[in-house]
């Protein structure tokens, strides 16, 4: 028996249309909700990779060097002012005979290329050199205090920086991106912060006899430090830091002993020698080996660009130690530079400078332990420049040998 079909349901009735304003809204109100997500993902991304982990770490090593100039200062502070000890050649010769005894010793008991003799025979004229220049940058810089102002050494020395980038640019080929140099123009400007807050409370600012010879000083100074941080650079990541630490610790010892013989001998028997001046050299001496030693590494770690931009921190620190040891007066404005140069160092550090590299004017340093590939004698090589990142590498890299 075939069952009775259905009876036909109703036309049901259309809905009533929607204003025209309403469907709008409705339309675009996942696209608009997406937007929102997709720029709010994109913010929180861009400030994980500004404040990644690398990122804070080297900021923090750079505060470590900071640090321990802080310390620097400090002891020379209480040897100048409090016991009339002006020695600052023997303060560096004390430094120099320490890296000599840990590093210089380090080399004479390696073997083959690494060991002192041989890196002697090829190289000695260059670490000469390099002795000669970091002897007399640091000599240069504490002798400006005589004739200039405070204000003046804190400004001048700032000229490191644009001698480390210019240097950086036509030998080790590091490129920068804008970011780099925004970084930069903070930290700067939170240097002139400081400054202003030093005119404004009336910090000593020293005599200012010869002003004109003492910011010569601060500036031939810089310079040298500059040349020194970028050859130091290049040196690290080239060779290795126990050879630059060792031939530093030699060709200092020489060169500041000789110095010290001819300029300070008069000045070290004047010293008033008891335990608090030696412990004060001890201290000062500590600081000094640490900030050496510790130095290629961060360098190498970040660059020496960034050494620079972290030590203009050094000054603060020296300050706020001195709120409680020296009763120098305060203002907000050196909290303002302090978190303005920091602002400036997260800046630069939050990307990585690049290399143009030209395997026939440049010897890949990245990877020293890697494969060496022979180019073919019959090519020709064309001149390019290739941009690669400072950054943590993934994989290893061939060097490369032009025959």
């Amino acid at each position: 028996m075939i069952p009775p079909e259905p009876a036909p349901q109703p036309p049901q009735p259309p809905l009533p249309a929607l204003p025209s304003h309403v469907v709008t809204t409705i339309e675009h109100l996942p696209a608009e909700a997406g937007l929102a997500a997709s720029s709010r993902a994109g913010v929180r991304l861009r400030l994980r990779k500004v404040l990644s982990r690398e990122m804070l770490i080297s900021v923090a090593l750079g505060q470590v060097l900071s640090l321990l100039i802080c310390g620097i200062g400090l002891t020379s502070k209480y040897l100048s002012e409090d016991f009339h000890a002006n020695t600052p050649v023997f303060q560096s010769f004390l430094n120099y005979i320490l890296l000599f005894l840990v590093y210089t010793t380090t080399l004479a008991v390696r073997q083959g290329e690494e060991n002192l003799l041989a890196i002697l025979r090829r190289r000695w004229w260059k670490y000469m050199m390099l002795g000669l220049i970091d002897l007399e940058a640091n000599y240069l810089v504490v002798k400006a205090y005589q004739y200039t102002t405070l204000t003046s050494i804190q400004l001048l020395d700032c000229f490191v920086i644009p001698v480390v980038i210019l240097l950086s640019w036509f030998f080790l080929l590091i490129r920068y991106k804008a970011v780099h140099f925004i970084g930069i123009v903070v930290c700067i400007l939170g240097m002139g912060c400081m400054v202003g807050a030093d005119v404004l409370v009336g910090r000593h600012q020293g005599a200012g006899e010869n002003k004109l010879v003492g910011d010569l000083l601060v500036l031939a100074g810089a310079t040298l430090y500059g040349i020194s941080n970028v050859w130091e650079e290049y040196i690290i990541r080239t060779l290795s830091r126990v050879e630059f630490l060792g031939m530093i610790g030699l060709f200092g010892a020489f060169f500041s002993g000789i110095q010290l013989a001819i300029m300070e001998h008069k000045e070290l028997l004047k010293v008033p020698w008891d335990w608090q001046i030696g412990l004060l050299y001890v201290g000062f001496s500590a600081c000094m080996f640490g900030l050496y030693s510790f130095m290629p590494i961060v360098i190498k770690k970040t660059s020496a660009t960034s050494v620079n931009l972290s030590l203009l921190t050094a000054d603060l620190y020296s300050l706020f130690c001195g709120l409680f040891l020296f009763h120098y007066k305060f203002s907000g404005l050196y909290l303002l530079s302090f978190f303005t140069i920091l602002i400036g160092l997260v800046l630069y550090s939050s990307t990585s400078t690049y290399v143009a590299q030209d395997p026939r004017v440049y010897k890949q340093f990245r990877n020293p332990s890697g494969p060496v590939v022979d180019l073919p004698a019959t090519a020709q090589v064309e001149p390019s420049v290739t941009y690669t990142s400072l950054g943590q590498e993934t994989e290893e890299e061939p060097h490369v040998r032009v025959a």
